[in-house]
């Protein structure tokens, strides 16, 4: 993966949204699939905001990342109109994963927390990242 420069150096990504009818259930909450969709959202953003194209990445290179594990915490539900913010930080870098830390935020007040394994995939298998990235990320 010669080439690519990787600026993990982010420390914390903000992605801000809005809740529509669509994310919640028939009494106006939000339901508990669409917290995956609204995590998705910032971790891609997340991504992104540290140079990668994973389009690119993966038709270059055949890289790709993956969700392996995910671990929510559900604490207080969002509601419809609610304007959001979900957070994503790096946590810490393995040979082929990473753990991001999430939150989803309406306010000060935290309503959702993920811890997420995200792998790195070739062809089907797992990779180590590439020195540049890991340099980036720092140590782990």
């Amino acid at each position: 993966m010669a080439g690519w420069d990787w600026n993990f150096e982010l420390t914390q990504h903000l992605f801000p949204l809005r809740v529509y009818y669509e994310d919640t259930d028939f009494s106006g909450v939000v339901y508990h699939a669409s917290y995956l969709r609204f995590l998705e959202r910032g971790r891609t953003e997340f991504i992104r905001a540290c140079g990668i194209d994973q389009q690119k990445l993966h038709r270059e290179t055949g890289v790709y990342f993956v969700v392996r594990r995910m671990e929510i915490d559900w604490i207080k539900p969002a509601l419809m109109d609610d304007e959001l913010v979900v957070e994503t930080a790096p946590a810490t870098l393995r040979g082929a994963s990473m753990i991001l830390s999430q939150r989803i935020l309406r306010g000060h007040e935290v309503l959702t927390t993920a811890e997420v394994v995200v792998a790195i995939l070739k062809d089907g298998r797992p990779t180590r990242l590439p020195d540049s990235f890991r340099a980036a990320f720092g140590p782990s």
